[in-house]
């Protein structure tokens, strides 16, 4: 009897059960905390580790931090509902599926060149605003997008969610990575930003270019339109211009004003009220509209609460601490060039248990700066090593909701996920691997 991939429900069960077997493994201790001023955060002493009680979660306390987890994610599954609803309004005016079909026949005979700009476009939002999570109430247009150009479901995610992924891996301006790494590890803000826009037009043109070689619809047997659609409406054309300057103000938000998702979503609301109006649908209709909006995404919500629980888990086992110490704790002693690729590496394991970027930077950055000090690299290798262990494993890893919630999402499993991203993922490190080693000398 063939057995069936597991359900990303258990994926996510045995992701908890295993952090809950970790706190009975791994000792528990953890390092003293100060506030930093110029990231505004609370970051670890380097040097203050201490072993403390061992504080095992206990089965009944594994299964109390799922809700908790929910919870704790519970701005993030917000914003998830509140854009799926609002995008769902969206759909039901009709303005995506015209606006698609005048795209689609604009990119009759050159349909890569549609999937290079999305790819484009979704790096410059990865870069900008670190965007994940704002992807999965994208899924149900992107997958209307695959049947209509003849691309796999995966082929399309892959360039719309990976391209986000590694422009913000990549990219020099990510107020989540990048930019607090800088400020906890004392390098200027936004330095070193040519380099690293060198090797995301590598890792991004490498990344498109494999998608669209590979992601073709074997079993696709439609001709696309070779008749000019009609020309949009007035009100769907208003619709489609909202859409751009709410992404435009939720952009700005995130990088002037310090928004959050609560920001987020309040702005999105907004639109898809407002958008429900122009579109004819009534007062009762957006309603309705996007109340199944809601409906179509609450297990993509899910599926970032449970995500949320496995890092509740370890914390409360007090175990965090003790896995970094152990990652980290052996690079003084490496050469140099090792120990810049061994920090990378050992931030991407690191990034499993700890599957926030701001956090895991925050955490690391504290300790790894004095490191590269003391062997003589320069701190923005660090941050580099940071920013790309961190990043790109946010393509693969279950603890990361945002994936997958996104496959949930297009009824994509998480092992089809893996066998059709494991080899540019792999080029994708390696190129970062590359990147670190090559920036030992570029800013020594």
């Amino acid at each position: 009897m063939k057995l069936s991939f597991p359900h990303p429900l258990i994926i996510m069960l045995v992701f908890i059960g295993f952090a809950t077997l970790l706190t009975y493994v791994v000792p528990a201790g953890s390092y003293e905390r100060e506030l930093d001023e110029a990231s505004g955060r609370e970051i670890v002493v380097e040097g203050s580790y201490n072993l403390t009680d061992n504080n095992p979660v206990s089965i009944w306390k594994m299964f109390v931090s799922i809700p908790e987890g929910f919870i704790e994610g519970a701005d993030v599954i917000v914003l998830i509902l509140i854009i799926g609803g609002a995008f769902y309004v969206v759909e039901k005016t009709g303005a995506f599926s015209k606006g698609l079909e005048v795209l689609i026949f604009r990119f009759n005979k050159t349909r890569s060149y549609l999937l290079i700009l999305l790819g484009i476009i979704f790096a410059v939002m990865g870069n900008l605003s670190g965007l994940q999570e704002e992807i999965i109430a994208m899924v149900p247009l992107l997958m209307v997008l695959s049947r209509k150009i003849g691309y796999t479901k995966i082929s399309v995610i892959g360039i719309v969610f990976g391209s986000a992924i590694i422009g913000g891996a990549f990219g020099p301006t990510n107020p989540f990575a990048v930019i607090i790494a800088q400020k906890v590890a004392e390098v200027p803000v936004f330095s070193g930003g040519l380099y690293r826009m060198i090797f995301l037009l590598i890792a991004l043109g490498l990344w498109i270019f494999y998608f669209i070689r590979t992601g073709k619809d074997k079993n696709f047997g439609v001709e696309l339109p070779t008749i000019k659609p009609k020309n949009l409406s007035k009100s769907h054309v208003v619709i489609l211009i909202l859409l751009a300057i709410t992404f435009t103000i939720m952009v700005f938000g995130l990088t002037n004003w310090g928004w959050n998702y609560n920001q987020m979503s309040a702005v999105f609301f907004i639109f898809g009220m407002t958008v429900g109006i122009i579109g004819n649908l009534g007062i009762n209709g957006t309603a309705r509209a996007y109340s199944e909006g809601f409906g179509e995404l609450i297990f993509a919500g899910v599926i970032v609460g449970m995500a949320r629980s496995i890092y509740l888990i370890l914390q409360e086992g007090l175990i965090i601490d003790s896995i970094i110490l152990g990652l980290f704790s052996p690079l003084e002693s490496l050469p140099m060039g090792l120990s810049a690729v061994t920090m990378l590496l050992g931030q991407s394991i690191l990034h499993i248990p700890v599957p926030s970027t701001s956090g895991q930077a925050v955490l690391t950055m504290p300790l790894l700066a004095p490191i590269a000090d003391l062997i003589g690299m320069s701190r923005q290798v660090v941050v580099l090593a940071y920013q790309y262990g961190a990043g790109i494993m946010d393509l693969v890893t279950p603890t990361n909701g945002a994936i997958m919630a996104v496959l949930a999402a297009s009824g994509t499993t998480y092992k089809e996920w893996i066998q059709a991203t494991w080899k540019p993922t792999a080029i994708i490190f390696l190129i970062g691997i590359v990147s670190v080693f090559v920036s030992i000398y570029a800013f020594s």
